[in-house]
């Protein structure tokens, strides 16, 4: 059957209407060996292109409709064509992961996108190690799935083929920042933006300004930042996302709506713009506008950090039973039910993100389990200390919850939130006058802090019959 479906069986009939001669009956089942042959190489082509676990998930909502998409798409599926017809091309490998890669930016489909893209970089260093094209993709891959440790050898090597690369230092100063050895992921944003100051240098000097506690100094950074990008691009706009956030920060309000509209402006269906203006109506106190925009964003990239940003403001509206809801939601992207963000089927570690949802699903046991996972896994990130401290917060163990908040504190950070919670924390431990201090600091960096804090704030005065 499938040699008569290769237009092998009728060859003899064709050329051979006697096959009584032994040399013709030989010279046939020659033919009929070599195509055999032929047609088994081909199948072998195809199984071998088969294990890259080539794919494209269509998308949905209001950013299918959109012209980078259909140009997304098509290239992609060109791409892949090529591979099939040809597993040994290894430009299109390089440029298929390099594709998933940005796809997976937009549509928040890491789960989907970072183990095929992985698959193809890890497929052409095997027959060419020092490939730095590849090196660099699958540095940046890990980095997506929160491998910060395993991606730091990657890059070194490529550092080793190409010193010359800003992108080495950019994929390096991230693995350093997220792993807290904060010193040399300034040494290599220093080595980065001196090869090449441009949009993503200039971020990262935002990023590692703001830990140190300098808001101003990050503002310009990422001015400059936005300064060297083309707009509506996706690199671009996220940079404005990132200044609104800045001057969000800083609870000056006008300023990150103004970043955020513009955001939309130039990306219409931009859906991190539209969180943004979820969270200025929450400071604003217009809940049911906070919703709209949060569940906008979600129609547009269902992420779950807007699950937990849309079940906060539900808490604070008086919705509890919407709020743990969609706070159960969260927790099912993250563990299991949507792409399982937690275990080893793709890779991606997000216990720390696990943490924070069980935490706001009153699930204190689940929240510990989580926090500490990702304190062993990176136990220098301040943010990973910020969130180990919290957690021990909310379970009543303020000594333990110290040790942890006295260490996030250690780069200066001013983010007004970790400020709070560490003046709780003090306050718990019996330091008031600390504590307050913090507090007072943070409220006067953004008086329009999480509703939520406040009332723990409130509660401890009341309970302590203090007047604030």
């Amino acid at each position: 059957m499938f040699l008569a479906k290769a237009g092998i069986s009728f060859v003899p009939a064709l050329f051979f209407p006697s096959t009584n001669s032994p040399m013709k009956k030989n010279i046939i089942y020659l033919l009929i060996f070599s195509s055999f042959i032929i047609f088994t190489a081909t199948i072998i082509k195809f199984r071998k292109s088969d294990k890259l676990d080539l794919g494209i998930k269509i998308r949905q909502g209001e950013s299918s409709t959109t012209a980078e998409w259909m140009s997304s798409k098509a290239a992609i599926e060109s791409l892949m064509e090529t591979i099939r017809l040809n597993p040994a091309n290894q430009d299109a490998k390089i440029k298929l992961g390099f594709a998933y890669i940005q796809e997976s930016r937009e549509s928040a489909e890491h789960a989907f996108y970072d183990p095929k893209a992985l698959l193809l970089f890890d497929d052409v260093l095997k027959n060419d190690s020092i490939n730095f094209e590849a090196r660099i993709g699958k540095a940046t891959v890990l980095l997506s799935q929160h491998h910060f440790t395993d991606a730091i050898p990657v890059a070194l090597e490529a550092q080793k083929i190409n010193p010359y690369s800003s992108a080495v230092y950019g994929i390096l100063t991230d693995a350093f920042l997220e792993n807290g050895d904060y010193n040399k992921a300034v040494a290599m944003a220093d080595k980065m933006v001196s090869l090449r100051p441009d949009i993503r240098s200039y971020s990262r000097v935002s990023y590692l300004r703001e830990i140190h506690g300098d808001y101003p100094g990050a503002i310009d950074a990422m001015k400059l930042a936005l300064q060297s990008g083309y707009p509506g691009m996706e690199q671009t706009e996220w940079c404005r996302i990132q200044l609104g956030h800045l001057y969000e920060q800083r609870g000056q309000l006008d300023s990150a709506e103004f970043h955020y509209l513009t955001a939309i402006y130039f990306r219409p269906i931009f859906s991190f713009a539209y969180a943004g203006l979820g969270r200025i109506e929450k400071a604003k106190k217009n809940y049911a506008g906070a919703i709209d925009y949060l569940k906008k964003a979600i129609t547009i990239v269902d992420d779950f950090s807007f699950e937990q940003e849309l079940a906060e403001v539900y808490l604070i509206s008086n919705q509890p039973v919407l709020a743990f809801q969609t706070s159960q939601k969260t927790i099912n992207i993250l563990a299991g039910v949507k792409g399982d963000e937690s275990v080893k089927n793709h890779g991606h570690y997000a216990d720390k993100e696990l943490a924070i949802a069980y935490l706001e699903s009153y699930d204190y046991n689940n929240a510990l389990k989580h926090a500490l996972i990702e304190y062993n896994r990176r136990p220098d990130n301040i943010d990973v200390e910020q969130t180990v401290a919290w957690v021990y917060y909310k379970r009543g163990e303020y000594k333990k919850a110290a040790q942890f908040i006295q260490s996030a504190l250690r780069t200066n950070s001013k983010n007004p939130t970790l400020l709070f919670q560490a003046g709780l924390i003090k306050k718990q431990n019996g330091n008031l006058t600390d504590g307050t201090s913090l507090i007072r600091q943070a409220i006067s960096l953004n008086p329009y802090l999480s509703k939520r804090l406040i009332w723990e704030n409130k509660n401890y005065l009341a309970i302590n019959n203090i007047s604030n």
